[in-house]
């Protein structure tokens, strides 16, 4: 039962996965999609905020989401990153035509710690073009790649398609193998195997009773093997913070794990946490929770929820998280947490991709699913090249959604 389980738990995330990136990038899904004549004159130059409209209707009509004018300030104006007075960051690079604009690659400025320096980092973001103009995306990359003022450039969202382009111009894939190896619960069994079913083309008077026996044999198999955490006793104390109210016992729990494990992670302070997990116009609900022994902090988690759809996949997603010594009854508590969590809210699944080898060998304790993105979604480039051998080894990495902007979007 188990091998057919894991089997049809793969195809489906796996296909979901595909509409979802092809709807996200506007990569073309029909081989007869993107044969129109290309123009003559194709130039990339960087993006205005007098673009917006045309660079948000390009997105939707690339399935890259909404937008607002708001959020673009929020990431080029608000950003903590420009707060040390260092001046302006391109919002990033348009293709045109003299159609008009038909692709857009941005660069969110970020800030990044190793080794007791602080690196400026560029992560691309809504990467979108249109399909007939597709040969030309290089020039939105080799522009993102020729900023100045930036010690690393970052893509942790990127498509196949969008690899080989990084590659071409000398950025690695992250160094950590299992990176695109998304390991995941069904937190609800009923509605996981009827999306299943509806995804397979099932008929709908078949969907009833199939999604029935699906889902008592995939209760018996989550009960069988002992998938997910459980609470128990503890000496610890595990609770939900606002996330307006995260204070300064975080920046201690950062500031000690970075003397620590010296590896190359994303800036966080409770202003930069605000700002990430709180955009204007956010679809998604946000929670945190944190451990505590006699009011020390010994880890926290958060935890995105997609909102409800008519007929969808409900994610819960780790987006951030870190535990002191990766100690195992820490990370129990935090994940229970998290999956109850995600329950109540209603999601059908709770992922964790990323984190550190020694996270993630504790969360196969717990027997998750897995599946695995077509290929590596991170890449790097450093300008230093001192820099870049150091990030060739994956111990100097903590990557995770955190990083980049893929958990940065409202």
């Amino acid at each position: 039962m188990s091998v057919i389980q894991e089997n049809i738990t793969n195809l489906i995330l796996e296909r979901i996965r595909a509409v979802r990136t092809a709807r996200r990038t506007g990569e073309s899904t029909s081989p007869s999609e993107g044969r129109a004549d290309i123009a003559k004159s194709v130039s990339a130059r960087e993006a205005q905020f007098s673009d917006f409209e045309k660079v948000r209707d390009l997105n939707l009509r690339l399935g890259q989401g909404p937008d607002s004018v708001e959020n673009w300030r929020r990431l080029w104006l608000e950003n903590p990153a420009l707060a040390d007075g260092s001046g302006s960051s391109p919002i990033g690079w348009v293709l045109e035509t003299s159609q008009g604009i038909v692709g857009f690659l941005g660069s969110i400025p970020l800030l990044y710690d190793f080794e007791g320096s602080v690196l400026r980092a560029a992560a691309t973001c809504r990467f979108a073009v249109e399909p007939a103009y597709r040969a030309f995306s290089r020039l939105l990359v080799v522009s993102f790649f020729r900023q100045k003022n930036v010690d690393l450039f970052l893509n942790t969202t990127a498509t196949v398609a969008a690899g080989k382009i990084m590659m071409a111009l000398k950025a690695s894939p992250l160094p950590q193998p299992d990176y695109g190896t998304v390991l995941f619960w069904v937190l609800d069994t009923r509605g996981f195997t009827k999306e299943v079913f509806r995804k397979l083309g099932m008929k709908t008077t078949l969907m009833a009773p199939a999604t029935a026996v699906a889902s008592l044999v995939m209760k018996g198999d989550a009960a069988f093997r002992a998938r997910g955490p459980k609470y128990k006793r503890s000496q610890l104390d595990t609770r939900e913070i606002a996330l307006q109210d995260i204070g300064e016992d975080f920046p201690q729990l950062w500031a000690d794990s970075a003397k620590e494990s010296k590896k190359l992670s994303a800036r966080r302070t409770p202003e930069v946490m605000r700002w990430h997990f709180d955009p204007p116009g956010n679809r998604r609900v946000v929670k945190v929770f944190g451990t505590y022994k006699k009011n020390e902090m010994l880890g926290y988690i958060i935890v995105r929820h997609e909102q409800a759809g008519a007929e969808d996949l409900r994610r819960a997603l780790v987006a951030d998280m870190l535990v002191r010594n990766h100690d195992p009854e820490i990370l129990e508590q935090l994940f229970a947490a998290a999956i109850a969590s995600a329950k109540n809210i209603g999601c059908h699944v709770l992922e964790v991709m990323g984190f550190p080898r020694g996270v993630r060998q504790a969360l196969l304790q717990w027997k998750p699913y897995s599946r695995k993105y077509p290929a590596c979604p991170f890449f790097f480039k450093a300008r230093n090249r001192e820099l870049q051998e150091k990030l060739m080894d994956d111990r100097a990495w903590y990557a995770c959604p955190f990083d980049g902007d893929a958990t940065l979007w409202p």
